[in-house]
C-alpha cells in the first residue's frame, strides 16, 4: 500500500508533455440568469486563470515532476493575465503564437451555487501543424490531452499529430464534460492510439451505455473489465468518496479514497490526473499512481479553487494527518 513516505520516490524518469489550455475565468454572482433583452447587475467575485491542462501542470510542478507545458500563449488582454499568473506559479509554456488572444469564460453563480458558463475560445483551440511541430518529440514520453481540445475545431489536427509521431509515447486522455461531443470516427481514432483514459462517475456511465452499449445498470467493475476486452486499453474510473478503480492489460483493482471534508470540487479531476501522471512519470505502477492521484485530489477538494494542488511537504503532512486516528 502506498504511504506518505513513498512521495520521496517521486522522480521524473519519463518525460511528460502537457497539451491544452490556460484561460481566464471571470467569476461573478448573479441573482438570476439573464433573459433575452435584459440587463442584470453582477457582483464580481474574482478573475482567475484556469484550464484543465494548467491545473495538471501545476500539480506536476508542485510534486517536483518536470513537464513540457504546451499551453498556447497569444497576444492581448487575457494573454497578459495568463502570462503573469504562470510566472507566479513558476510554470513556463513552450508555445507562443500571434494568432490572437487567449480564451476566457464568464461564470455566473446563482444564489444556490449553480454555475453557468459563457466561454470564448482563443488560441488554446487554434492548433496547427506548425505549432505542434515545435514540441520536442522525446521517446517514451507521457502526453496529456483534455477533451476540451479534442472537441475543438482543431481537434482532428491534434489527433493527426498523435498518429504521426515518430517516437513511441504513452497517452493520457481526460475527456471531461466534452465526452458526449466526441463523434464515433474521432473516438475510434483516439482509441487506436491506445490511451489510458480517466473518467469520473458521470463520464463512466456515459461510456457504459453509449460506447459499450450496455442496457443493464452501471457497474464500475464490469465497465473496466469490458473496456479492456473491447479496446485493450487502460482506464481509471474516479468515483469520488468511493475511491478509484483501474485496469490495464496486466491488472485490475480499486484504491480507496483518502477521507476528507469537501469544500469544493473545482479542479479535482485535473489534479487527480496530475498526481496520476506524476506517479507514471516516476515509473510507478498504475495502482500506485492512482493512489497518488487519490491523495492529491483529496487535498484539492478540501481547499477552495482549482489551482491549489499541494507540494510534496504539504501533501505528506496532509496524508499523514488523514491516516492518524482522531
Amino acid at each position: 500500500m502506498l504511504t506518505p513516505n513513498d512521495l520521496k520516490r517521486l522522480e521524473g524518469r519519463l518525460p511528460v508533455c502537457v497539451i491544452g489550455a490556460a484561460v481566464v475565468d471571470v467569476i461573478a454572482d448573479a441573482y438570476s440568469l439573464p433573459h433575452r433583452g435584459s440587463d442584470i447587475e453582477l457582483q464580481q467575485q474574482g478573475v482567475n486563470v484556469g484550464g484543465c491542462a494548467l491545473n495538471v501542470a501545476i500539480a506536476l510542478h508542485r510534486l517536483g515532476i518536470p513537464s513540457i507545458n504546451a499551453l498556447p500563449l497569444g497576444n492581448g488582454t487575457w494573454a497578459s493575465i495568463v502570462r503573469q499568473k504562470l510566472t507566479e506559479y513558476g510554470i513556463h509554456s513552450v508555445l507562443e503564437t500571434a494568432k490572437g488572444d487567449n480564451g476566457w469564460c464568464l461564470a455566473l453563480v446563482e444564489p444556490d451555487g449553480e454555475r453557468t458558463f459563457l466561454s470564448v475560445s482563443g488560441v488554446e483551440n487554434q492548433w496547427d501543424v506548425a505549432l505542434l511541430d515545435t514540441l520536442p518529440q522525446l521517446a517514451n514520453r507521457w502526453i496529456y490531452l483534455s477533451g476540451y481540445q479534442l472537441t475543438s475545431k482543431s481537434g482532428d489536427v491534434l489527433i493527426d499529430w498523435l498518429e504521426q509521431q515518430s517516437q513511441p509515447y504513452q497517452l493520457l486522455v481526460d475527456f471531461g464534460p466534452r465526452l458526449a461531443d466526441i463523434g464515433d470516427a474521432q473516438f475510434e481514432r483516439i482509441m487506436a492510439c491506445h490511451p489510458l483514459i480517466t473518467v469520473n462517475r458521470q463520464e463512466a456511465e456515459l461510456l457504459w451505455h453509449e460506447r459499450l452499449n450496455q442496457k443493464e445498470l452501471f457497474n464500475a467493475q464490469l465497465l473496466m473489465t469490458r473496456w479492456q476486452q473491447r479496446f485493450g486499453g487502460a482506464m481509471v474510473v474516479r468515483l469520488d468518496s468511493e475511491g478509484a478503480g483501474f485496469v490495464d492489460a496486466n491488472t485490475q483493482g480499486w484504491i480507496p479514497a483518502l477521507p476528507t471534508t469537501v469544500v469544493d470540487t473545482i479542479g479535482a479531476g485535473d489534479s487527480h490526473a496530475g498526481g496520476l501522471l506524476a506517479g507514471l512519470a516516476s515509473g510507478w505502477s498504475l495502482a500506485e499512481s492512482v493512489a497518488l492521484g487519490n491523495a492529491v485530489a483529496s487535498y484539492v477538494v478540501s481547499q477552495r479553487g482549482g489551482d491549489c494542488a499541494p507540494d510534496r511537504a504539504t501533501l505528506t503532512a496532509y496524508w499523514q494527518q488523514r491516516l492518524t486516528p482522531q
